[in-house]
């Protein structure tokens, strides 16, 4: 996912946090866009690009 938002969006910044329990969230100028904790799934392809365009 990370190659795929580098590639989608040219000089954005993607870090990869390593945490335990599955959990699986992105942020964007430290506001939470997407948790799968809450949504209780992980996202479809092409929906956190989505997400990010929405801003």
């Amino acid at each position: 996912m990370e190659a795929k938002l580098k590639q989608t969006f040219q000089g954005i910044d993607v870090q990869l946090i390593s945490s335990g329990g599955g959990v699986f969230e992105v942020t964007l100028n430290d506001r939470l866009i997407f948790s799968k904790r809450s949504l209780n799934r992980f996202p479809d392809d092409g929906e956190i690009e989505k997400l990010i365009e929405q801003g």
